[in-house]
């Protein structure tokens, strides 16, 4: 069978729901939606996903021959580091320097806290081993076999099989590290990371770290990858990895699994983007757990150095800014203020509505502003999994909630206005998570556009662009599982890195081709093994560079000596508004990215059916939305029923399979040829004064019950 005679599948398996996205035989997209955890009906929601989508029952087995591929991001691992329940890790690291990790830089990101907290370590066992190689390779005391022997058979003794090594100078010199990793084989270890192998950089810290990372996550991932792959048979089976690139299953490393998910849904909104002619984008995906937000201007942005959970990396990532503002992100009253998160409630017990006996959240707020509609949303919820969301027991908890706050503070509210509190709060939060990533680092968005996907980025897109500037809006018609839809669309990537630390001139870069042919063999060499064809693969190296006397680096392309500057220059002053003409550069590592072309987006299979349409649009139903002190009457439209041309003015609420729209007062909707729902602020926001307030408040409200009553009209006329 070929290619296009077999199914293929997308997925994303993050912490609350499960997104799937099948092209099928027919070429043909069909999407589904499961929570993650739901141990009453399924062991795994990837692979009941993929026998919902191909009419399987229950268990019955997968026709593995029926699937050319299956690529899929997970949380699997990210969740472990989260919640510390990863592999029982021992450390290995040269003699003199056993408590290197744990004392480590010696920061204080909270300098003025009396009782700190240090992260938990992820190794449970360290053992010093006797040897040294010199910074110039110099062998000056060799390993001692024997001890090491003895001291990883006492460590295998105690039930521990995973093993980080990590010496002195061994991402330059790894003949120590290697023989090590022998010994441990030899008695047994099932899982040996080596820092030559891991993270081949200067610095022992984030070089050791990122060593005990891959060994404490890649067994818990090899587990899963094992699970998905006991059934799917010969199927060929891919995974994300955190630097927005796709690797074959054997070849997928915790340390690169961190963002899996995340970094699909940059790829998927930097490519549906482009295509629509948005090439300047916020990617902002607000799931149930957390919202990722990014920022693209004609370049994948990556990040060497990260702390996930507390535990430095240094491995490229997405460059991803998260947020604990997901739709089951659980609200607090504290007696005295509001706080949304960082707590979720997950998948299970769910948001309140979700009828498990979970807590209020973001999901519970919109529910009560009437932004969710029990009616319009899937009746998946309850024991047998048919029934709607509970919007009473919702009311009921929101109005004790305003009853709490009312004995705690005297000042009377609504159950209503305490909902739009917390969600006032998220909004916030949110849209300074987007400022760090742009306007803080010297862009300015007011032109770009905020893609915005996610189960729950439609309903929050609006309140967010108006919180930043932003006048335009796009939500693909796979906006609601574009992090699955990402996995299709994602290329074959390798990363490799080649630590360098010396003074940028042309003398360095000529010595430093050979290393670059080098890497690009290697990368080249691993993106053919899995399928790629020769002709669509591409390379681009950059240097992470850095004055001399610094240590903030900069990721440019590499050139010449002369173009290498002219690039760093540009990205300083860009980054921090100022050069240092006379100061000397010194390159601190190479990138080297192989890239294989992978699936080309297909926009006429969303395309063909918008034919342009002059018929009036019908909607639905008619409901009350609650936003900030107003309530307004929104019609509800199906996104199905609208074509190239349509348009719809807000307040409106505009439903799809994967999501719910809210267009609010200010914004218009309409469908582009494409089949992208473009939203755009048609009535210009309130001028701030100097001090930042608002114009004054009473010709805002005749201006505002203006507008409305204008909206109102204009529905009713469509209508």
């Amino acid at each position: 069978m070929t290619q296009q005679a077999l199914w293929q599948f997308w997925i994303d398996r993050g912490g609350t729901f499960t997104d799937i996205v099948a092209l099928t035989p027919n070429r043909e997209y069909r999407t589904h939606k499961l929570l993650s955890e739901n141990p009453e009906h399924y062991r795994d929601a990837a692979l009941q996903g993929i026998r919902d989508l191909m009419g399987l029952a229950g268990n019955a087995p997968i026709p593995a021959e029926q699937i050319h591929s299956v690529k899929m991001g997970t949380t699997v691992a990210t969740n472990a580091l989260l919640e510390r329940n990863g592999t029982p890790t021992a450390l290995l690291i040269s003699k003199g320097f056993k408590d290197a990790l744990r004392i480590a830089y010696q920061n204080r990101p909270r300098l003025f806290d009396l009782d700190i907290k240090l992260p938990e370590l992820l190794y449970c066992e360290v053992a010093e081993v006797d040897e040294r190689i010199a910074a110039d390779g110099e062998l000056v005391k060799a390993l001692d076999e024997q001890r090491a022997h003895y001291d990883l058979s006492a460590i295998f003794e105690k039930g521990i099989r995973s093993v980080a090594i990590v010496l002195m100078h061994g991402y330059r010199f790894p003949a120590h590290e290697r023989r090590l990793a022998e010994i441990a084989a030899e008695i047994g270890f099932t899982q040996i990371s080596t820092s030559h192998d891991v993270s081949p950089l200067m610095k022992l810290v984030s070089r050791g770290d990122t060593t005990v990372v891959d060994a404490y996550l890649s067994p818990i991932l090899r587990h899963y990858i094992d699970q998905v792959a006991s059934e799917l048979g010969d199927t060929q089976l891919m995974f994300m990895q955190s630097n927005g690139g796709l690797v074959s299953s054997e070849s997928f490393q915790g340390k690169d699994s961190i963002l899996s998910g995340p970094a699909g849904g940059i790829v998927g909104a930097v490519k549906t983007c482009k295509t629509a002619g948005h090439p300047k984008i916020i990617g902002f995906d607000m799931g149930g757990t957390s919202t990722d937000v990014s920022h693209f201007n004609g370049e994948y942005e990556r990040s060497f150095n990260s702390v996930v959970a507390g535990v430095r990396m240094r491995a490229p990532m997405m460059q991803i800014h998260t947020v604990a503002a997901g739709g089951g992100s659980i609200l607090h009253f504290d007696g005295s203020r509001f706080r949304v998160g960082p707590d979720s409630a997950g998948a299970n017990p769910g948001p309140a509505c979700y009828r498990r006996g979970g807590p209020l959240t973001i999901t519970d707020c919109n529910l009560m502003l009437g932004k969710l509609n029990p009616e319009y949303f899937p009746w998946v919820f309850g024991p047998n999994s048919d029934l709607p969301l509970d919007k009473a027991v919702v009311e009921e908890k929101f109005q004790a909630l305003a009853d709490e706050i009312e004995l705690s503070t005297g000042r009377k509210m609504s159950a209503t206005e305490v909902a739009e509190g917390f969600l006032k709060i998220a909004i916030d939060n949110m849209a300074n998570a987007i400022k760090e990533i742009s306007t803080q680092r010297g862009y300015d968005i007011s032109h770009y556009s905020l893609c915005s996907f996610g189960g729950a980025g439609g309903q929050h897109a609006c309140r967010v662009a108006d919180a930043l500037g932003m006048k335009k809006i796009i939500l693909h018609p796979m906006a609601g599982v574009l992090s699955a839809y990402g996995m299709g669309l994602a290329d074959f990537r390798t990363l490799h890195q080649h630590s360098v630390e010396a003074p940028l001139d042309q003398a360095l870069i000529d010595t430093l081709q050979p290393v670059i042919e080098k890497l690009v063999a290697q990368g080249q060499q691993e993106i053919l093994s899995q399928g790629v064809p020769e002709e669509a693969i591409s390379s681009i190296t950059k240097a992470l560079i850095k004055y001399q006397g610094t240590d903030s680096t900069l990721s440019v392309i590499l050139g010449n000596a002369a173009q290498t500057q002219s690039h760093f220059e540009d990205s300083h002053r860009q980054r921090y508004g100022f050069i240092v003409p006379d100061k000397g550069l010194i390159i601190e590592s190479l990138s080297v990215e192989v890239i294989g072309e992978g699936h080309n987006e297909e926009t006429s299979s969303f395309a063909d059916k918008k034919t342009k349409s002059q018929t009036s649009l019908k909607p639905i139903g008619c409901t009350q939305l609650f936003t900030g002190a107003h309530s307004q009457s929104a019609h509800i439209y199906q996104r199905d029923d609208m074509h190239a041309g349509n348009w719809i003015p807000g307040p409106a609420i505009i439903l799809e399979s994967t999501g719910t729209n809210i267009i609010e007062a200010g914004w218009q909707a309409s469908m582009s040829d494409l089949g992208n729902l473009e939203l755009e602020r048609i009535v210009p926001l309130p001028k701030r004064t100097a001090i930042g307030t608002d114009v004054d408040p009473i010709m805002l409200e005749v201006f505002n019950n203006l507008f409305m009553s204008i909206a109102e009209q204009m529905g009713a006329v469509l209508a």
